[in-house]
């Protein structure tokens, strides 16, 4: 019974404690993270399954068996029993989580570490860049298209070595790629509007099947940056973008066709308009493509709960802008520096 106090107090503990961001970098970023995250990884890409599938698996299985033993022996009881064990389960499963990879969360912030400059997120630079990444949609979409794709459970080794480099030009430390994966939880990604996952336990990447081809290389490399330890969803998303910047021409318009999203997304209406007005007939149809998927597969009140969840999991662990936080990309493709001194705009 003392263990079981234990497990739950180091827990409470681990959760409420804020230890200095600087720590966290040297002792668990540093030292801890990047020779667990190349283990697990290797480990996990072994197989096809996600493994992470097989953990909620058996965790669910003991449970029902165990609370059905519970309700067989103590019946009255047996309440307090299956709830005594599915807090200590959770505080287990919580300080798991915070050791493999939610330390993560309390890192030095890449947009502290590269000191964005406020000045320049104004909306003129918005819509420069907005028409800069029309541009270059424009001028992508043929190619790209012509080039084909990448099987969708292939590591595409142009953009595993892009990854490295975006990686590197941050000033973050490599990390090892994880092979793209279908979840049983693929019912869930598409109801939710959820493009892809980092398991958190074993490092691996898991992505939505319904994706269409050219959006699946910003995907993976987002999920990929959180691989290299950036939990922050605005940063993983910029690192994503800085990648397929260095791919193949299909990873190239993969990112610009998703940072045209973000930069129309942070515009007016009216300007909203004039842009998509300058897209060409390639890029609307697959803007159109995306958008009839979502439609498709997306339910209103999952993809609302969902994101109400997700909001809330991002602000317990100190993202304090919660999912807001995947707006902060314009933020960084604007106005960070990166340790060369260039911009993301000039790079490469």
């Amino acid at each position: 019974m003392r263990w079981r106090a234990t497990v739950v107090a180091v827990a409470i503990v681990a959760a409420l404690v804020r230890v200095p961001s600087p720590i966290v970098e040297r002792l668990y970023a540093i030292r801890a993270y990047g020779l667990l995250q190349r283990l697990l990884t290797s480990a996990s890409n072994v197989t096809s399954f996600a493994l992470l599938d097989v953990l909620l698996g058996v965790v669910a299985v003991f449970w029902l068996g165990l609370g059905a033993r519970d309700v067989k022996r103590f019946r009255l009881r047996a309440v307090l029993s299956i709830a005594g064990r599915t807090v200590v389960w959770s505080a287990a499963l919580y300080l798991v989580f915070l050791l493999v990879w939610g330390l993560n969360y309390r890192r030095v912030r890449l947009i502290d570490a590269l000191g964005v400059d406020a000045a320049r997120v104004t909306p003129d630079a918005v819509q420069r860049a907005a028409n800069f990444a029309v541009v270059r949609v424009n001028d992508l979409h043929d190619p790209a298209h012509a080039g084909g794709w990448p099987a969708a459970d292939a590591i595409e080794p142009a953009l595993s070595d892009a990854f490295a480099q975006a990686v590197d030009v941050v000033g973050r430390r490599p990390a090892l790629v994880a092979r793209p994966k279908r979840s049983a939880l693929d019912w869930y990604f598409r109801r939710a509007g959820v493009a892809g996952m980092t398991d958190p336990f074993f490092l691996e990447t898991l992505v939505a099947a319904d994706l269409l081809p050219f959006e699946r290389p910003f995907v993976i490399a987002h999920e990929w940056s959180h691989l290299a330890g950036l939990a922050d969803e605005g940063e993983a998303n910029f690192v994503g973008w800085l990648t397929c910047l260095r791919g193949s021409v299909g990873d190239r318009y993969s990112g610009w066709l998703f940072l045209y999203g973000e930069l129309a997304g942070a515009s007016g209406g009216p300007e909203r308009s004039r842009l998509a007005s300058m897209l060409a007939d390639g890029p609307r149809d697959d803007l159109r493509a995306i958008r009839d998927r979502l439609t498709r597969h997306v339910n209103r009140r999952v993809a609302a709960a969902g994101w109400r969840v997700y909001d809330a999991y991002l602000k317990a662990n100190r993202v304090e802008a919660g999912a807001a936080s995947y707006d902060e990309v314009v933020r960084l493709v604007l106005g960070a520096r990166f340790p060369s001194g260039r911009r993301p705009l000039d790079d490469p």
